[in-house]
């Protein structure tokens, strides 16, 4: 079997046996063939501007941040900002019953996911959605629908927070890229009450909030 994967991807055999070290991992292998694919996708945002120069092995552990994040019972997440699809895609790989929207603004980016989730074959639980994560805060449609959001690189606080909020229904939980600790909490208490979230909790590389009214 081959899959079929679009303009800009080979196509690559379903792998038999132990796969082979890929690049970008410096010597580590992926742990499946859907990895391994999931590696390309990266490797192939990264050469066209839409992911940073970081190992590829490197952002899959710092997404993976998000993954342990997010509780069990969570069954519906939504990545704003989404751009190479990270941390998304990466939610997508780990959690297998979650069901994803990847948001982005920029039809090219989102072209770019649709042709991803194909290539994957996750068609039947994630989604690539061309918008302004502005308007779907206000939309009714998307207001208060999901059981997580999470951000990585969406924007400054003050405007991240607020925004994911009005996408999360309560009981539901914001999870978003924090800097190193060293750097101290950017996050004001009265402000991130004032919204109805409880104290950020620390999680490895990204800090949650608990949505509580």
């Amino acid at each position: 079997m081959t899959h079929s994967v679009g303009w800009w991807f080979r196509e690559l055999p379903e792998p038999k046996g132990p796969l082979p070290p890929h690049p970008t991992y410096a010597g580590s292998v992926p742990d499946s063939g859907q990895e391994r694919l999931l590696v390309d996708v990266l490797s192939r945002a990264q050469a066209e501007g839409a992911l940073g120069q970081r190992p590829i092995a490197d952002v899959i552990q710092h997404a993976r941040s998000f993954v342990d994040a997010l509780p069990s019972d969570v069954t519906t997440v939504m990545d704003i900002g989404s751009g190479a699809g990270v941390p998304g895609l990466i939610i997508a790989l780990d959690r297998p019953t979650v069901q994803l929207t990847l948001v982005d603004r920029r039809a090219k980016r989102v072209d770019a996911l649709r042709r991803a989730i194909a290539m994957l074959e996750w068609g039947d639980r994630v989604v690539a959605h061309e918008g302004d994560v502005n308007q779907l805060s206000r939309d009714p449609a998307w207001e208060g629908t999901q059981d997580a959001v999470v951000a990585r690189g969406f924007g400054e606080p003050a405007r991240t927070l607020p925004l994911a909020r009005q996408l999360v229904r309560v009981g539901g939980w914001l999870v978003i890229s924090e800097p190193p600790p060293e750097r101290g909490s950017r996050w004001d208490p009265a402000w991130v009450a004032s919204l109805g979230l409880s104290s950020p909790e620390r999680c490895g590389a990204v800090v949650r909030f608990h949505v509580e009214q």
